[in-house]
């Protein structure tokens, strides 16, 4: 997979997972699916972070990566 996640990005794609996460586990949520939704939210982000490519910014071709 080609990088095409930059830095700031990464970082905020960090807090957005974790967000998610934490209202995830906090619970309260109207519905129990909308938790499984923001786990899934939270490791989609995790994974993009890891791997530093998004597979949206592939599609638009975006990249906010440094060449």
């Amino acid at each position: 997979m080609k990088k095409n996640v930059g830095s700031i990005d990464k970082v905020i794609r960090l807090i957005i997972a974790a967000v998610a996460v934490y209202f995830a586990y906090q619970g309260g949520l109207e519905t129990a699916w909308a938790g499984y939704v923001l786990y899934a939210v939270g490791a989609i982000m995790l994974f993009t972070i890891l791997t530093s490519s998004c597979p949206l910014y592939s599609i638009v071709g975006k990249s906010t990566a440094k060449k």
